[in-house]
């Protein structure tokens, strides 16, 4: 599985690279606290695998990084995606907030 640190990411956000940000959290969890991209909520993202742009590097996101890791797994089976990402220490870890 591969994996973005906060920081990297934050590099790749500056330099205007071609990603692509998905946060899994829920719908008031997003509107909470989010770094940008898309939200498609854990439960709905297997019914939404359509909306993964393939030719971008893609980022999947969520609070803490547990959630986007196991779905991470789920995605590159179903994909077969050698560009996808789970953010290291989730949002929270992005935006220093203590989980």
């Amino acid at each position: 599985m591969n994996t973005i640190t906060a920081d990297q990411l934050r590099a790749k956000i500056s330099n205007n690279d071609n990603i692509q940000i998905i946060d899994i959290r829920e719908d008031y969890e997003f509107e909470d606290n989010n770094i940008g991209g898309t939200n498609i909520p854990m439960e709905n993202m297997l019914n939404s695998l359509d909306q993964i742009d393939a030719s971008k590097q893609v980022i999947i996101c969520c609070r803490t990084g547990k959630r986007s890791a196991a779905m991470i797994h789920t995605i590159e089976r179903k994909l077969s995606l050698e560009n996808i990402y789970s953010l290291e220490g989730g949002v929270f870890g992005f935006l220093g907030i203590k989980a």
